[in-house]
C-alpha cells in the first residue's frame, strides 16, 4: 500500500534506495570474506601473497562497513581477528 502524503512517498523511495545499497555493500563484504577463507585453504608461495591482498581488502571493507553503521564495530573486529588468525596459520 502506497502512502498518499508526498513526504511519506519520498520516505518510501529513499528507504528502498538505501536498503538496496545496504544489501549490495553487505554482499560485497561477505564475498570478500569468503575469498580470504577460500584462498587461505590453498597451498604455495603465490597463495600467501594472494591471501594477504585479499585480507587487506576484506579488512578495509569491514572497517568501512562498521564506520558507516552497516555492521556493529565489534562484529567487524571479531571477523578481522578470525580472518587474521586463519591467514597467520599458513
Amino acid at each position: 500500500m502506497l502512502p498518499n502524503i508526498k513526504s511519506a512517498i519520498k520516505r518510501v523511495k529513499t528507504s528502498e534506495a538505501r536498503h538496496a545499497q545496504n544489501i549490495s555493500q553487505k554482499s560485497e563484504l561477505r564475498t570478500a570474506i569468503k575469498k580470504v577463507e577460500k584462498t587461505a585453504a590453498g597451498k604455495g608461495d603465490q597463495v600467501k601473497e594472494t591471501v594477504k591482498s585479499a585480507l587487506l581488502e576484506a579488512t578495509s571493507l569491514l572497517d568501512k562497513a562498521a564506520r558507516r553503521g552497516k555492521i556493529h564495530k565489534n562484529k567487524a573486529a571479531r571477523k578481522k581477528s578470525r580472518l587474521t588468525r586463519k591467514v597467520a596459520n599458513l
